[in-house]
């Protein structure tokens, strides 16, 4: 298995510039397609007073999105340096559902953390946890200050569910470039036959792994799994998104939330 097309989402957030080169750089690796990705919506005026001066006040704003647009193009061209093939797509639209309707034409969405430190991403940004739900393809949660991704060490969260048996599946060409890979599965439901099941699908396709359990952790899920990542020096983590469903995870907690604010390493995630 391979990835022929990478597709990121470029936005003027201060991170958009390690996004571009991290996904140009996993390009140049599959020698695969790169394809930047950027839309706005116009923001519209009041319809009130002047009818001429509000078609005059959307214009202007028009004329600032478009500018925009052109300044995430240029940031693309010059971070994308590594991917010999490369493409950019934009409109005037909203941007979670131009970048949902794009991604037909990839493997693999790459895109940004947006946690509360991480600032305002402007209105050009992608909500992470809103594309998983819509993009039907695997997403690699890039965070701010990551330029490249090694793949030398790969920590899978399992949990015996349909959306962690399509991460690790999406996840295979990566997989298949990591010197070590880690399954743990987190809480009380923890058991050996779900990892070592997962176990045996990778090794049937070649790779190496390790199966750990943490049937008691004393921090949530998320955070048990990103701690053991950063123990081991694993720099990729693979799980299935919204396992409970989204509404249910934002109102009352877990691990795909508190992962999709908090990671510092990449996370590639499937729904």
């Amino acid at each position: 298995m391979t990835i022929a097309t990478i597709m990121v989402s470029v936005d003027l957030a201060a991170a958009a510039a390690d996004r571009v080169q991290l996904a140009a750089g996993l390009a140049a690796r599959f020698r695969a397609r790169l394809i930047g990705v950027g839309a706005c919506r116009v923001p519209g005026p009041m319809p009130v007073g002047d009818m001429l001066a509000v078609e005059r006040i959307y214009e202007d704003e028009e004329q600032r999105t478009r500018e925009a647009l052109e300044r995430a193009r240029t940031l693309f061209e010059r971070e994308a340096g590594e991917a010999n093939r490369r493409a950019w797509r934009a409109a005037l639209t909203d941007p979670l559902a131009f970048l949902a309707e794009q991604a037909r034409e990839a493997d693999l969405v790459v895109v940004g953390r947006q946690g509360a430190a991480d600032g305002d991403p402007g209105p050009m940004a992608v909500p992470t946890g809103a594309l998983l739900m819509a993009v039907g393809r695997p997403v690699l949660v890039a965070p701010p200050g990551l330029e490249s991704l090694a793949i030398e060490c790969a920590v899978v969260a399992w949990k015996d569910t349909r959306e962690a048996r399509r991460a690790v599946h999406d996840a295979l060409p990566l997989l298949s470039r990591a010197q070590r890979i880690h399954i743990v599965a987190v809480g009380p439901d923890a058991h050996h036959a779900g990892a070592e099941g997962a176990a045996a699908y990778l090794s049937d396709h070649g790779l190496a792994v390790t199966t750990h359990l943490l049937p008691s952790p004393a921090i949530g899920a998320g955070d048990a799994v990103l701690r053991f990542a950063e123990r081991e020096g694993a720099d990729l983590v693979v799980m299935g998104a919204y396992g409970h469903g989204r509404l249910r995870e934002w109102i009352f907690g877990g691990a795909t939330r508190d992962i999709l604010q908090t990671t510092s390493v990449c996370c590639l995630m499937s729904h």
